[in-house]
């Protein structure tokens, strides 16, 4: 194969699939903003500075290239942040890939890995969730991806485009190897509560005590980061000799209250912190758990690190680390 584009690849996710790649072997041309990834993340390939909404931009980097395939991850994607800013949801998540396609219709790109999220799925009242399950977002975030995800699939219908969707659960953890993890204004509990374990915060807070499970708290379905980089890497081997478009769960089938990660953290940690409790948080569900047979069977998708403990633990290793970075005591 020859160069693939990976949009928002000096981010969390697209960073450590852009080490998979490049250990793979793919030649690589990371696009990115870096409002929210660091330069210094991008282990492999070669780093072009720019945004999706400036086309003219967009338009040289393929006419330069070349790509034989694109992997789609720059997003915004915090809920809460959606719900306040909607109509920068909908610019940046759905009208951008409205640019991308146009440049791969340009320039006959005509393979694509999107990453999408399970936020698609809205509300549901079974699990695990199957990828034929409705989807019903109850959020801007979700309703901006899985407009992205239609658009996608009706340029397909017209074109040679093969793609695809993966639908990301909750992704934690950091590289193995502690070269890359998760950045400092990160938001998702693991991080947060690993901050607190090692004294970064004074507290860590639960958004609903309430919900409709066993102890009150929302249930997650957690992906180690790197299992959910080497589904990329699958996803683009699949591409190569793909007669069919597909859309994946990323997930492992388990899920976890917030009380059970926290009471996690804390073992692996060795640590206390304060814990605070407050109302739900406009838009969150009570439970969200994949069924993820199918990237399994189709893509031969096998996880390395499917245990909480092992994402909390990569996620603490790397949080210390950057505290000896920065010279801050780790206490």
């Amino acid at each position: 194969m020859g160069k693939i584009l990976v949009t928002g690849g000096a981010g969390y996710i697209g960073s450590h699939t852009v080490k998979k790649l490049g250990e793979a072997g793919y030649d690589i041309v990371v696009y990115d903003n870096l409002s929210t990834g660091s330069p210094s993340a991008v282990l492999y390939g070669e780093l072009v500075t720019g945004e999706l909404k400036d086309t003219r931009s967009l338009t040289r980097v393929f006419a330069k290239y070349r790509f034989d395939a694109v992997l789609h991850f720059a997003a915004n994607i915090s809920v809460p942040q959606s719900i306040r800013q909607p109509l920068a949801y909908y610019a940046n998540n759905t009208c951008n890939v409205v640019n991308l396609l146009r440049c791969c219709q340009q320039f006959e790109v005509n393979k694509l890995v999107f990453s999408s999220t399970a936020a698609v799925y809205g509300e549901t009242q079974e699990y695990p969730v199957t990828e034929l399950f409705p989807t019903v977002p109850v959020n801007p975030y979700g309703r901006s991806k899985l407009m992205s995800e239609t658009i996608i699939r009706d340029y397909a219908r017209t074109s040679s485009l093969k793609y695809v969707i993966l639908r990301y659960f909750n992704v934690a953890g950091a590289d193995s190897s502690g070269k890359i993890g998760q950045s400092n204004n990160a938001s998702h509990l693991i991080k947060i509560a690993c901050d607190a374990a090692l004294g970064v915060r004074p507290s860590v807070c639960i958004f609903g005590t309430d919900y409709p499970t066993p102890d009150g708290t929302g249930i997650r379905d957690y992906i180690h980061v790197e299992d959910l980089a080497n589904a990329h890497v699958n996803a683009l081997a699949y591409l190569e000799t793909a007669t069919d478009s597909q859309i994946f769960n990323c997930g492992y089938g388990r899920g976890y209250s917030v009380r059970e990660v926290l009471a996690k953290v804390r073992e692996v940690s060795g640590r206390d912190f304060a814990i605070a409790e407050t109302t739900r948080r406009l838009g969150d569900p009570a439970c969200v758990v994949a069924a993820a047979d199918k990237i399994r069977r189709i893509l031969g998708w096998q996880p390395r690190y499917d245990s909480l403990e092992q994402i909390i633990s990569s996620a603490l290793a790397w949080e210390k680390k950057q505290l000896m970075v920065e010279g801050k005591r780790d206490s």
